[in-house]
Formats: structure tokens, C-alpha cells, sequence
């Protein structure tokens, strides 16, 4: 019995290793959290009200956007502002930024550009997913390799793939004679999706990945250095384009970082954009459900804009929603 119990691990170990070495789905993390999972908080927590810095001054709403909603939503918000009569503090910050501000109860109104991981899936709050935008392989604007397989992807930020000369251009020769530089933004670690869909954790990348801290370095690494290669949404890349240098997006497995493609489940990465909202009678507040409701219905417009992909073209293509927060890919479960 001993003797069998252990056979059967060594296979199974075996069949593990055998797997990763492939470069396969086992590679990724995992997309969303379980949306029924609620955090534990402290007694006398879920009773606590929001109470606003009080460095804003007097204010109707607190809202803290993350880098990419930031881009987005600014505007929009000082115009719903005027248009009602409400005097509404935006700040920007980043995912982590906007989960603390959240755990005080600091603001109304909270933005991620990630899915909530299970510590960020308070009591009493409620997730609404504005839309996805495709998170694009980026390299030097000169680099002459277009298209790489999701496994040349995997093996290349895990150093598998050491040398672009590795790789084919769409003519069919090598690439450049350059050791591959990759450069990594690992934020949100606590998090699923972003990033995590190329590599689930930090210990999968190579000894040579060169992390940064912003998007800002992100962008002037990769467009600086021929040997490099990165990841970031079109939108920021573009962003900082004059600024620190151009870059191009790769094709993956044939398929461009397109809306259509991402939309469709060809394209394999992407970010996704939540707005927070309060339920329970000491923290809603109902201009702070309407404005979210305001800014949702801004989604096809921003579309056309930045290459969202909006929570309505989601719905209609079998991506899986809980209330308004996106859960699921077509046809997976919500943790796959």
C-alpha cells in the first residue's frame, strides 16, 4: 500500500513538472476570485461610516482611481459634478492605494485596474466592471519580430528564450543577435488577472527580469532598448509615447491585441477596470451609486476612445457577471 501511495506520487509529480515545462495553461494564474468570498473584518468594522480627509474641505464625494481609470474618468466626473451641484474629490492612486482608502473608509467611490483579490472583497462592497483593455507584449518600435506563440511569450519572461535570434520574423529569418531584456511591473500581486495571465507569480519570471516600478519606466525601457520587452495597455503606451520613446505591440499566435480579438477570446492578456460602490445604511450613499451608474454607461463611448471593451459587448459574447462585476471567461469557471 506504502509502496503504491508513493508511486503514484512520483507520477504525479512527474505529469506536474512535464506540464510547466510545456509552457502551458498551468503557467497562468487564474483570472478572478470566487465573487461570493467575503473578508473578515474586525468587530465594529461593517458599522464604521465613511468619513472623508478632511484635507479635501467640504465635499459630497470621495473618489480614488487607479493610474488607468484615472485617464479616463477625471473629466467625466468634474462635468457629472457641475451638471448636479456635487463637489467631488478625485484622487489618483494605484490598486493598493485604493484598497487601503477603502479598508478606512476614506471614499465613496474606489477604482482598480485589476479584479479584486479576496482581501479586497469587503463587507458591504460592491464591484462594477466598466470593461477590459488588452494588455500588449511590447517591444522596440525597430525590433523586427511581430508575432510570437503564448508559449515563445511564457518562455521569454521566463527565460527559456535567451536570445531574439531565437525567434522568426514573419519573413521567416532569425531575429536580432540580442539577449532578450525583460522588463516586468509586478504590482497587484495579491491580485488575479493583469500580468498573472502571462506568468501567475513572481518566482515563474527569469533571473534576468529587470522590474520597474511605474508605467513611465516601463514604456522608456522597452522603447530605448532594442533588446527589450515589456507589457502595458495601448493607452499608456501612448500616453507616455513622447515622452519616453515609442514601442509596438506583438501579435499573439497570429492574433493582434485588438478589442475584437480580446473580445472574442483569441488574445490572451488583459486588465480589468472596476468601479466600488457602498451597500448597508452606514456607508451607501446615493449619489455615489449614481455617478458609478453615470460612468458605466460612458463604457461604449470610451470604447472608441482607448480600445475598452465594454461590459455590455462582454455580456453579449458570454463573458460571466455577477450583478455588474465580470467574473468569468465564456464557457470557465469564475476562479479558472
Amino acid at each position: 500500500m506504502q509502496r503504491s501511495l508513493i508511486l503514484f506520487i512520483h507520477v504525479a509529480c512527474l505529469l506536474i513538472v512535464a506540464t510547466w515545462a510545456e509552457g502551458g495553461d498551468s503557467l497562468k494564474g487564474k483570472a478572478f476570485t470566487e465573487p461570493a468570498f467575503v473578508q473578515q473584518m474586525p468587530s465594529g468594522w461593517e458599522e464604521k461610516p465613511i468619513i472623508h480627509n478632511p484635507a479635501a474641505g467640504q465635499i459630497d464625494l470621495a473618489v480614488t482611481l487607479d493610474q488607468h481609470l484615472y485617464q479616463l474618468l477625471p473629466r467625466a466626473i468634474d462635468e457629472y459634478g457641475g451638471a448636479h451641484g456635487l463637489r467631488i474629490a478625485v484622487s489618483e492612486g494605484t490598486c493598493g492605494i485604493t484598497a487601503g482608502k477603502l479598508v478606512r473608509k476614506t471614499v465613496d467611490v474606489g477604482g482598480y485596474c485589476c479584479p479584486p483579490g479576496k482581501t479586497d472583497r469587503l463587507p458591504g462592497l460592491r464591484f462594477h466592471t466598466m470593461g477590459i483593455l488588452p494588455l500588449q507584449i511590447l517591444v522596440h518600435v525597430d525590433n523586427p519580430i511581430d508575432n510570437i506563440t503564448l508559449q515563445q511569450a511564457r518562455e521569454i519572461f521566463r527565460g527559456k528564450i535567451y536570445r531574439w535570434s531565437e525567434i522568426k520574423d514573419s519573413q521567416g529569418q532569425p531575429g536580432p543577435d540580442l539577449v532578450i531584456q525583460t522588463i516586468g511591473r509586478l504590482h497587484c500581486k495579491i491580485r488575479p488577472g493583469h500580468w498573472r495571465l502571462l506568468l501567475d507569480n513572481e518566482d515563474l519570471f527569469g533571473p534576468r527580469l529587470q522590474e520597474v516600478g511605474t508605467i513611465p519606466d516601463m514604456i522608456s525601457l522597452v522603447a530605448n532598448s532594442q533588446d527589450a520587452v515589456g507589457y502595458e495597455v495601448g493607452m499608456m503606451a501612448e500616453r507616455y509615447r513622447s515622452h519616453e520613446g515609442s514601442v509596438k505591440a506583438l501579435a499573439i499566435d497570429g492574433w493582434e491585441p485588438t478589442m475584437d480579438n480580446l473580445l472574442a477570446g483569441r488574445y490572451p492578456f488583459y486588465r480589468t477596470l472596476n468601479l466600488t460602490t457602498w451597500e448597508g445604511e452606514s456607508v451607501k450613499n446615493p449619489e455615489a451609486d449614481k455617478l458609478v451608474e453615470y460612468l458605466l454607461a460612458l463604457d461604449d463611448q470610451l470604447a472608441g476612445q482607448v480600445g475598452l471593451v465594454s461590459a455590455l459587448s462582454l455580456r453579449k459574447q458570454g463573458w460571466q457577471f455577477r450583478g455588474n462585476e465580470l467574473v468569468g471567461e465564456p464557457g470557465k469557471e469564475p476562479t479558472e
